[in-house]
């Protein structure tokens, strides 16, 4: 089922919405846990805690909605779910993320309630994993831009059934 020009721009702009916020609480996530790191209050770092736990309440949400827009994009449009090499590692990709994401979340959420119990809890161990998220997010939008070329074995099938009929046809 492919959708038509109109579905087509929507169903984009929903996930470049999703996926485009999701970078950018990826980003305020990694300033959290840097400004907290470079501050010596333990009021601030306890702060930092608070926005992390604030920021996981957006974080989950982005992920999902950009993996099933995403989902929903591909199967509803000529490029396909299974077709091209760079839509397959994209899926994958943000299937891992949103895992890795939703797997850390509550430990998050462990953490700044520790930290608003007056604890100031080390934000070290938060520093891998936006920073890690944020690098595979860009090579999940760079790979969005540039689609590099090549078909999977399904989609060589797809495309010699369609050159096919086609010739049938004529």
């Amino acid at each position: 089922m492919t959708w038509g020009p109109g579905w087509r721009k929507l169903g984009l702009t929903v996930h470049v919405a999703a996926s485009v916020g999701w970078i950018g609480a990826v980003v305020a996530y990694l300033g959290l846990v840097l400004a907290g790191l470079g501050s010596s209050d333990p009021q601030a770092v306890r702060s930092a805690w608070w926005g992390l736990d604030q920021l996981t309440g957006v974080l989950a949400p982005l992920s999902v909605a950009a993996l099933v827009s995403g989902v929903v994009q591909a199967l509803c449009t000529p490029w396909g779910l299974l077709r091209h090499y760079w839509v397959v590692v994209k899926l994958v990709l943000t299937a891992m993320a949103t895992t890795v994401l939703l797997l850390t979340l509550p430990e998050v959420r462990a953490w700044a309630r520790l930290a608003a119990g007056g604890q100031s809890p080390d934000l070290y161990g938060q520093l891998m994993h936006p920073g890690a998220g944020l690098l595979v997010l860009l090579v999940i939008l760079a790979l969005s831009v540039y689609k590099p070329r090549g078909l999977t074995p399904y989609g060589e099938r797809r495309l010699w059934a369609r050159l096919a009929r086609r010739g049938t046809q004529n």
